[in-house]
């Protein structure tokens, strides 16, 4: 079943309809050639789904959706993961945006660290975050998901830090951390309903200093193990043991 966001003003509960605008109108009319009463699935954005049928192609560029029933997916995780992202080399973001995106992270903030190669300019950096919402867009639908995770702007590493404080824990993932056992109990001692944010550090890792600003605002370092993981590959790793550890 095609998959569909709106934002919940475009939800009517009480006449039962739901008005799809935007690129998805084409989509539904050319791409995918939809017919009056052929089902689809469309989420608000803020939690709620809506099994749907097609009930009108308007004049004005619109889609009205009949609402044939109301239900919650379960789909999100009762935790909410952000996602500290070192920038990392050429399209390495598109990927990490749209696996995190499945595996159910909350939130994913770019983050210009010491040792980051890529830089942007401002100019850059508005297109950048524009293309990779539209990539979380596209993995929220292709997952299920009933919200589209935001990929903010992106942040200097203090910036993060300070950030990651409203958080109930924070980890950072450091290759000279070797305690598996201690990782296994900061992990343990999760639970859920807890906010958690992860920093993940770009192709040259992190800075000695940048791991220190970390460790002393209450960031924990742990381990992922003994192997040296790129940084594509150590954040989905450690997104995959929480949604493991905390999926209902």
């Amino acid at each position: 079943m095609h998959h569909f966001f709106v934002t919940p003003d475009n939800v009517n509960i009480e006449d039962k309809k739901i008005v799809i605008t935007g690129s998805d109108v084409n989509h539904i009319k050319n791409v995918l050639r939809m017919k009056i009463g052929e089902e689809l699935l469309i989420s608000d954005g803020a939690g709620q789904d809506y099994m749907c049928e097609v009930e009108e192609f308007t004049d004005s560029s619109e889609v009205i959706a009949k609402i044939n029933e109301t239900e919650f997916s379960g789909t999100e995780l009762s935790s909410k993961i952000f996602l500290f992202q070192g920038l990392p080399k050429s399209d390495k973001m598109e990927l990490i945006i749209q696996k995190a995106v499945e595996l159910g992270v909350f939130e994913i903030i770019p983050v210009a660290t010491k040792r980051a190669i890529v830089k942007l300019d401002k100019k850059k950096e508005q297109s950048k975050i524009n293309r990779w919402n539209e990539i979380s867009k596209s993995a929220a639908k292709q997952s299920r998901r009933s919200i589209i995770p935001k990929v903010c702007n992106v942040m200097s590493f203090k910036e993060a830090i300070e950030y990651a404080k409203t958080l109930d824990i924070n980890l950072i993932p450091y290759e000279n951390y070797k305690d598996m056992q201690e990782t296994k109990t900061v992990i343990n001692e999760i639970t859920k309903d807890q906010n958690i944010g992860i920093f993940i550090g770009p192709e040259g890792g992190f800075a000695d200093e940048e791991v220190e600003l970390a460790v002393n605002n209450n960031v924990k370092r742990i381990s992922l193990g003994k192997r040296i993981l790129r940084t594509e590959t150590a954040g989905l790793m450690i997104i995959s043991v929480l949604m493991y550890k905390l999926e209902d």
